[in-house]
């Protein structure tokens, strides 16, 4: 941070996007501009406008962006067949990139107070909610009506709990049951671990 030029993120377009994210994950909302951006990409802030044009624009190529990040890195799509490899990928989704959660935090928050950004955060959770529906189905289970939305409105919540420092431990033994409670069998070695 402390006007550190970050490089290493690409160029062009998504480099400008992953600054994004970062600005809003450390500075909120309100910390976002064009010139803070370019200066965590280690660019120009003219080539901000020029991808973007707007700030909105802005906050809406890097939503999208942090969401179909997020949606790869979890696995949601091809959700992994144990216990252990689902838990551990929404861990490490979390230790090794929080800035994208935090950053989709920040606009679901701000929604409320602009709602031009409803639309953007509805298609998040749609986005979010189609992914762990194809995982489940992938995976043979979960598949009765609402089961993807119910159990990714406990993993959001999971989530939400992680980032705010809340017992890990405890994070992980529920992560471990909704596995559990959409069909899958909890192995006596990863239970023992969790504790």
């Amino acid at each position: 941070m402390n006007g550190e030029k970050h490089k290493g993120y690409g160029t062009g377009r998504e480099a400008l996007l992953v600054a994004t994210v970062h600005v809003v994950a450390r500075k909120g909302l309100r910390g976002l501009t064009f010139r803070a951006v370019a200066e965590r990409a280690g660019v120009n802030n003219t080539l901000v406008a020029h991808h973007f044009g707007t700030r909105d624009a802005l906050i809406k190529a890097a939503l999208d962006w942090s969401v179909q990040q997020s949606i790869g890195l979890s696995q949601l799509e091809k959700l992994p067949a144990t216990e252990e490899e689902f838990c551990e990928s929404i861990l490490a989704l979390i230790a090794e990139n929080p800035d994208l959660q935090i950053f989709q935090y920040e606009m679901i928050l701000e929604s409320r107070r602009r709602p031009e950004l409803g639309e953007a955060v509805q298609q998040l959770y749609a986005s979010y909610v189609a992914a762990f529906a194809e995982g489940l189905r992938r995976i043979g289970f979960g598949q009765e009506e609402g089961a993807a939305q119910a159990a990714f409105a406990a993993l959001d919540g999971l989530v939400l709990q992680l980032l705010a420092g809340v017992d890990r431990r405890g994070v992980e033994r529920s992560i471990r049951y909704l596995w559990v409670a959409l069909g899958g069998h909890v192995s006596a070695g990863a239970v023992s671990a969790a504790n």
